[in-house]
């Protein structure tokens, strides 16, 4: 007897006449800009308000998400490695590819600083240097000290994302060494990151309108008078995140992961545009998660691990390239020498401190680990708060793509990674993501009669992708 599919209406219909997610960005990005220089040319104050008010409603409902999602994230994803043959080493391979891509991107930087001297002939007066609090983010010892919190409930309703990933890896760890004692513990943290992830994806959808907000406040707010003394340090934080986009990632992902560098940025693109927008690593996560599975074909065990561990540890645009060429700003602004020990700590401090940005927007407490570290005034912070938010943007892209480049990588070298999904034609993103039951093998997902109904393009290919070689 043979049993049809059931019948998707909307897929064939709805689906095909709408406009792809990718273009809905870019349509939103265009408007965005327009609405901002037309704000900005005729001085339109209710615009430019408007607009600000849009993003900033979108930026608040992916920072609303964050405590719930870091936390339970981290729990699952150590929790998880129980269930991954040889967990031990696919960590240390993340870590080892966190670290060396890092080191790169910073050497990409230092390389640019030294070629460009963003910050020679530049003179700032420091009474307009924005007023920064930097309790808790001056030194190594007040960031090393302030990863541990002293209230778990202040932790969680300040934000403080470093302390919350910290309490994640201690109770995702006494987890897995409890065993069946902490399974309601572990279910209860699945359900609400499942609860977590679908409510977020409907804020993802509101992406194009936010993204519109976004940038045309940026348009509308930052002009060339505020640009003009900072322009060479930007051009270069973008030439300097570029260069570590189409260089340094596609060259790794075809010398070690003989990934076609193409193929990788076609599917990982959705997720790369919503970082540039949205400037949160962790408010992209469930996309970049999703698009890491369904797309570029990694074993579902194995991202639920490394995409949460590196939206909060991985990033070579915040913690690598913009420390580094603001470091050598803020030298030259001040009359400051540096020698090659200044750029090898540059170096470390970029390998080491990844974390101290911890996915959230900004860098200001990498950037005041780097100047702290080398002596450098910490005045130099407020002098670049103006421009931070257009040069965050580039830099949360960056670190995005490192954060799928790492488990491709990894997943190839490990096994666990379908060419099959990755080379397909990209799969549609329209539609929320299926979580995979507790307890179950996602290899069984693929029976289920609701994964029949197919989207645009044909069946849901990342499905049965998604437990590779275990």
């Amino acid at each position: 007897m043979t049993v049809s599919a059931p019948a998707c209406p909307f897929s064939e219909v709805t689906f095909v006449k709408r406009f792809s997610f990718s273009l809905q960005l870019l349509l939103g990005l265009v408007a965005g800009v327009a609405l901002g220089l037309a704000a900005r040319a005729g001085e339109v104050a209710w615009l430019t308000t408007a607009l600000t008010q849009v993003g900033s409603i979108f930026v608040q409902l992916l920072k609303l998400a964050v405590p719930p999602l870091v936390f339970t994230a981290v729990v699952v994803s150590v929790a998880n490695l129980r269930n991954v043959n040889g967990a031990a080493r696919l960590a240390g391979k993340t870590l080892g590819w966190f670290m060396a891509t890092s080191l790169a991107a910073v050497a990409v930087a230092i390389g640019l600083g030294l070629l460009i001297d963003p910050g020679r002939g530049v003179t700032i007066a420091l009474d307009g240097a924005k007023a920064v609090d930097l309790e808790g983010a001056g030194t190594w010892t007040d960031f090393l000290t302030g990863i541990v919190p002293t209230n778990i409930v202040t932790a969680f309703a300040e934000v403080k994302v470093l302390q919350i990933v910290f309490l994640g890896i201690v109770l995702g760890a006494a987890a897995m060494a409890a065993g069946e004692k902490a399974e309601p513990f572990l279910a209860f943290s699945r359900s609400v990151l499942e609860l977590v992830q679908k409510a977020l994806w409907w804020v993802i959808r509101l992406a194009p309108i936010g993204t519109a907000g976004l940038i045309g406040k940026a348009v509308a707010t930052y002009g060339w008078d505020l640009l003009a003394p900072l322009a060479k340090l930007s051009a270069g934080v973008y030439l300097g995140c570029l260069a570590v986009l189409l260089v340094v990632y596609p060259a790794l992902l075809s010398l070690v992961g003989r990934v076609s560098p193409v193929a990788f940025y076609r599917n990982a693109w959705p997720a790369i545009e919503l970082a540039f927008v949205s400037r949160s690593s962790v408010g992209t996560m469930p996309l970049t998660q999703r698009v890491t599975v369904e797309r570029l074909g990694v074993d579902r065990d194995y991202a639920s691990f490394a995409v949460p561990f590196g939206a909060t540890t991985k990033m070579d645009g915040c913690a690598a390239v913009y420390p580094a060429l603001a470091a050598i700003f803020v030298a030259q602004v001040f009359g400051v020498q540096l020698g090659l020990g200044d750029y090898l700590l540059i170096a470390f401090v970029s390998v080491v401190g990844s974390a101290a940005t911890a996915g959230l927007t900004g860098a200001i407490v990498m950037l005041t680990l780097t100047l702290s570290t080398l002596g450098l005034p910490l005045e130099g912070v407020g002098l670049l708060l103006a421009i931070d938010p257009i040069l965050d943007m580039i830099r949360t892209a960056t670190n995005v793509a490192g954060q799928m480049v790492v488990p491709v990588l990894v997943g190839r070298s490990e096994g666990r990674l379908d060419e099959d999904v990755l080379n397909a034609p990209p799969q549609s993103l329209e539609e929320p993501p299926a979580a995979a039951p507790a307890g179950r093998d996602a290899d069984s997902r693929d029976a289920e009669p609701a994964l029949a109904c197919a989207g645009p393009g044909g069946s849901r290919r990342g499905t049965g992708a998604r437990a590779r070689a275990r």
